[in-house]
C-alpha cells in the first residue's frame, strides 16, 4: 500500500473516532445547545489535523447536530434540529437515552409498521412471505435456546422484510432506522432475552402467518398488537429502572 493510501485509511479511522466521540458527547449533554466547538482545542485533544476535524464536523452538520456560524465558529444545535431517524444518532442515544428513545420510536412505529404489514400481506411474493415466516420461526427457536444475538438478528430481518416488502419506498427506507434502533438492545445490560420474549416471539409468528395468508386486516392488527405490547414493556422497564435508580 502506498504512503498516500495509508494516510487515507488512517484519516478515515481518525475521522470516525472524532465523529463518534463528539456525537456521543453532544447527545449526553457534555456540549450544550449554543456551545461553540473550538477547532484548536479539539485538534489538540484528538491529535488530528484541522482537515480531519472539519470533515468530522461536516458529518455532524449533515445530521443537524452542529452548524457553522460566520465569525462565531461551529455551534451545537438544539435537539429539535437533529435528524432523530439517523442510524448514527440512534446509536448515540441508545448509549444514554435508551428508554426514552425506545418509547418515542415505538410510538412512531405504531403509525407506520401496521400499514406496512397490511401492504405486505397484499403485495408480497410467495418467497418473501416464506422469508418472513422463517425469520419469525428463528425468533421462537432463539428464545427457547436463550440465544439473544440470534434472536436480535432474526428480529432485524423480520421487520426489514416487512417494511421493504410493503412496496412503499419511504417505508422501505425506514427499515434502516428500525434496524439501528433494534441493535441498540446490544448495549443494554439485560440484552434481548427477557421474560417478555416468549410472548413477543409468538406474536411475530402470528404476524408472519397473517402475511403468509394474505389477510390484510389480521396483518395490521397483529403488527399493531406486537408493537403495542413492546411499547408497554419498555414503559414498564423504564419505570422500574427509574425506581431502582432512585
Amino acid at each position: 500500500m502506498t504512503a498516500i493510501a495509508e494516510e487515507t485509511w488512517r484519516d478515515r479511522g481518525l475521522h470516525a473516532r472524532v465523529v463518534n466521540a463528539l456525537g456521543q458527547e453532544i447527545v449526553d449533554g457534555t456540549y450544550q445547545t449554543g456551545d461553540i466547538l473550538n477547532l484548536d482545542t479539539l485538534s489538540e485533544r484528538f491529535a488530528v489535523s484541522r482537515s480531519v476535524l472539519r470533515e468530522a464536523l461536516r458529518v455532524l452538520q449533515s445530521v443537524g447536530m452542529v452548524e457553522p456560524r460566520q465569525r462565531v465558529g461551529t455551534q451545537v444545535l438544539a435537539r429539535r434540529s437533529w435528524d432523530l431517524f439517523s442510524p448514527q444518532i440512534i446509536q448515540w442515544r441508545g448509549q444514554g437515552d435508551y428508554f426514552a428513545q425506545m418509547r418515542e420510536m415505538l410510538e412512531v412505529r405504531l403509525g407506520i409498521e401496521p400499514v406496512a404489514a397490511r401492504l405486505s400481506a397484499r403485495l408480497m411474493a410467495p418467497e418473501e412471505r416464506e422469508a418472513v415466516a422463517r425469520a419469525a420461526a428463528v425468533m421462537v427457536q432463539a428464545d427457547q435456546a436463550q440465544d439473544g444475538r440470534r434472536f436480535l438478528e432474526a428480529d432485524v430481518e423480520f421487520h426489514t422484510l416487512i417494511l421493504q416488502g410493503s412496496g412503499n419506498a419511504v417505508m422501505g427506507h425506514f427499515a434502516s432506522t428500525v434496524a439501528a434502533l433494534l441493535r441498540t438492545r446490544e448495549q443494554e445490560k439485560r440484552f434481548t432475552i427477557t421474560e417478555y420474549t416468549p410472548a413477543s416471539a409468538h406474536r411475530h409468528n402470528d404476524l408472519a402467518a397473517a402475511i403468509a395468508a394474505g389477510d390484510e386486516d389480521a396483518a395490521y392488527a397483529s403488527a399493531y398488537a406486537t408493537l403495542e405490547a413492546t411499547l408497554t414493556e419498555f414503559v414498564q422497564e423504564s419505570a422500574d429502572a427509574n425506581s431502582t435508580a432512585g
